[in-house]
């Protein structure tokens, strides 16, 4: 779990800094009834993972805030049954054996805290996303990530708060670079991504 909250730490801080998407690793997961986990055909391993998720509650916020959650949990209470239990095992075989439980029980336990906290975030997610798609069409944004193109990029849309921040997608070879203004033209819901133009080109049509 140390080497999984490091990995999640470095993620968050390169996505500060504008050189990954913040949900990078997120992929759309069905309702609870479009999945059957324990189909025989048909399924991939991507939907064995959503049909997982379902079955634990860890679905309708961002997979980046599921992982975070998972880790950081995971590694406070492995962290504690380690340094309280491993000091009155014996050293040497039995104590690396003892160590798999914990690892699976810590795993198990931070999964069901998270699937917990996620449960009164998922209308919120979902009601600011139906309200932010509606009022940004057509808006201008800054481009926040280092580039964006047809398939990677973000913008930052200002609100009169924190701000906005976007998935946005070019058509074709178009391109931009951070600090780059564009305007926001149409929703991709299967992709939650928004086509976007240069804010001079918007101005001539």
């Amino acid at each position: 779990f140390t080497f999984l909250l490091l990995v999640v730490v470095l993620y968050w801080v390169v996505a500060v800094l504008g050189l990954i998407e913040i949900d990078v690793l997120d992929f759309d997961i069905p309702e609870a009834n479009g999945i059957d986990i324990n189909a025989e055909q048909g399924l991939n391993s991507a939907n064995v993972l959503a049909g997982l998720m379902l079955r634990f509650g860890l679905h309708g916020v961002p997979v980046t805030i599921i992982l975070s959650f998972i880790a950081l949990f995971g590694w406070v209470i492995c962290y504690y049954v380690v340094h309280f239990l491993m000091g009155i095992l014996p050293e040497g075989l039995f104590s690396l054996l003892a160590s798999i439980p914990i690892l699976l029980g810590s795993l198990y336990i931070s999964v069901m805290i998270t699937a917990a906290l996620i449960k009164p975030l998922r209308p919120l997610f979902k009601k600011a996303s139906q309200e932010t798609v509606k009022r940004v069409l057509g808006q201008t944004a800054v481009v926040k990530t280092s580039r964006v193109d047809n398939s990677f990029g973000e913008a930052t849309l200002e609100d009169g708060g924190a701000g906005l921040l976007l998935k946005v997608r070019t058509d074709g070879s178009a391109s931009f670079s951070k600090g780059d203004r564009v305007v926001l033209l149409e929703y991709n819901k299967e992709e939650n991504t928004y086509r976007v133009i240069s804010e001079d080109d918007f101005a001539g049509s």
